[in-house]
């Protein structure tokens, strides 16, 4: 199978060049490596594009065979993906008799970006709402379809070739992120989208083709290849110094909240730099102060068959044996099978205290009510 091209300015990296225009063309400049992640993403796609054709009615070859990440868990997110597809289809054949649906559609959007293109995941049309499907299959991070700028350009090359066929009112983008238990959905009007196409991305995208713009480091720096080197991230992560890492007793509440914001950024670049350094130097560089040196490791069976017919023999049981955890369980199982057998047997047990900005979606910590809850359920366990 032929590799797949890349726009410069690509719809999945369009968060990164919006936020940060240079960056599209100096991470031009580092090699493509790739990733697990990105390569079990791919076979997940494969999957889900294999089976929502197959529901829908078009031949295509079956690639499970050759995939490399396959699992019994992508096997069940590929078919959720499908099935809820083939729910949003007959859900609008409700109100239109002729639903558009497109699987794994090439679509351009170089009026606004130059040389832009992607590939849509699902494309469907009816009722004049032009609906983006996207499956993400990754777990890392939870994707949100508001405002998103991946899903915004697929929607504008979907109107590039159906809005003079179809008279498309508004537009609605979904995340599908089953590992996540995430299906995120936003909506907007055709009017809006292209406002912003007209103004924000135009004038944008023509700085990152052209390598112009101001760097800026935030959240779209997770994916960027330079992320590790770049000035602007390590500049930004080093105002804390400012704080001279005085005893947090002394810093107003104010400043701490300041550095709140700043913390899992500050820790992100950190493990990205001592990453990169010790790539380097186990490619030769040296690093002034500093030495390469094997790293301490912990003592392994060379046979777990030897030894356990050697234990066996003397008498003794060389087996743990005790109940896989929740995740190995569901893997063996599978997702529904999983669920019809062990959700009456499944509880999850109230989680620690941690602080999150106030955009997170979990509600509010409250301790009063937490030991309420507790002192009921003491109570409740007592009357048994």
């Amino acid at each position: 199978m032929a590799a797949k091209a890349h726009a410069i300015l690509s719809a999945s990296s369009s968060d990164r060049w919006l936020h940060c225009p240079p960056s599209a063309r100096l991470c031009e400049t580092y090699e493509d490596k790739g990733s697990d992640y990105a390569a079990e993403g791919t076979d997940a796609h494969a999957l889900g594009e294999y089976k929502l054709k197959t529901a829908l009615g078009t031949p295509t070859d079956d690639p499970t065979d050759s995939l490399k990440w396959y699992s019994e868990e992508m096997e069940d997110c590929t078919s959720g993906y499908a099935e809820y597809v083939l729910e949003q289809v007959e859900a609008a054949k409700e109100t239109c008799a002729d639903p558009v649906v497109l699987i794994e559609q090439r679509v351009d959007f170089s009026r606004w970006v130059k040389d832009g293109f992607g590939t849509a995941d699902c494309i469907l049309i009816a009722d004049g709402v032009l609906n983006i499907v996207d499956y993400k299959h990754g777990k890392g991070v939870e994707v949100s379809a508001e405002k998103n700028p991946q899903m915004m350009l697929y929607a504008l090359g979907s109107l590039e070739i159906f809005d003079g066929i179809y008279d498309i009112e508004s537009v609605r983008m979904t995340i599908y992120q089953p590992r996540l238990s995430n299906i995120s959905i936003f909506e907007m009007s055709k009017d809006t989208l292209l406002e912003w196409a007209n103004t924000e991305l135009t004038q944008k995208a023509q700085l990152a083709y052209e390598g112009k713009g101001d760097f800026h480091s935030g959240d779209w720096c997770r994916f960027c290849k330079a992320k590790a080197e770049c000035r602007e991230r390590a500049k930004a992560n080093l105002e804390l110094a400012k704080y001279e890492f005085a005893e947090p007793p002394l810093l107003g509440d104010a400043e701490i909240a300041d550095i709140l914001g700043k913390l899992d950024g500050l820790t992100s670049w950190a493990a990205d730099v001592k990453e990169y350094a010790l790539q380097q130097a186990v490619n030769g560089k040296k690093w002034s102060g500093w030495k390469l040196v094997e790293g301490r490791s912990n003592r392994k069976y060379r046979s777990d068959t030897d030894v356990a017919d050697v234990v066996a023999h003397a008498g003794f049981d060389p087996y743990e044996h005790k109940v896989r955890g929740i995740t190995a369980m569901q893997m063996l199982l599978g997702r529904s099978r999983f669920e019809e057998l062990l959700s009456p047997y499944i509880e999850k047990p109230q989680g620690k205290p941690t602080l999150v900005p106030e955009s997170d979606k979990r509600p509010a910590y409250e301790p009063a009510r937490q030991i309420e809850r507790a002192k009921t359920d003491f109570e409740g366990e007592q009357n048994v």
